[in-house]
């Protein structure tokens, strides 16, 4: 989360307050901001742009993965077919 998110979230959450307390705004403004990126800090986040390259690998390798299925297939297909051949060559 960008600092900027993080100073708006505080903002928010400080006029949240009651109206009562709102004189010591400036200080929760302030100890928001420090708990969210303390907490936020410590959480094992990666950034958006992260996520996107991990997700492009992800799709290309799904996409490997498939052609490899297939072709491992069509190999299977044709060694049962050869065997079928064998088996129906010897018989004769």
């Amino acid at each position: 989360m960008a600092f900027e998110s993080i100073d708006e979230l505080a903002r928010r959450l400080a006029e949240s307050v009651p109206q009562g307390i709102r004189s010591v705004k400036d200080d929760l403004e302030k100890n928001f901001r420090s708990v969210l990126r303390s907490g936020l800090g410590k959480l094992d986040l990666v950034t958006r742009e992260e996520f996107e390259v991990q997700e492009a690998v992800l799709a290309r390798t799904r996409e490997k993965l498939d052609s490899l299925e297939e072709r491992l297939q069509m190999i299977e297909a044709k060694k049962a077919k050869s065997k079928k051949k064998k088996a129906t060559a010897k018989k004769t």
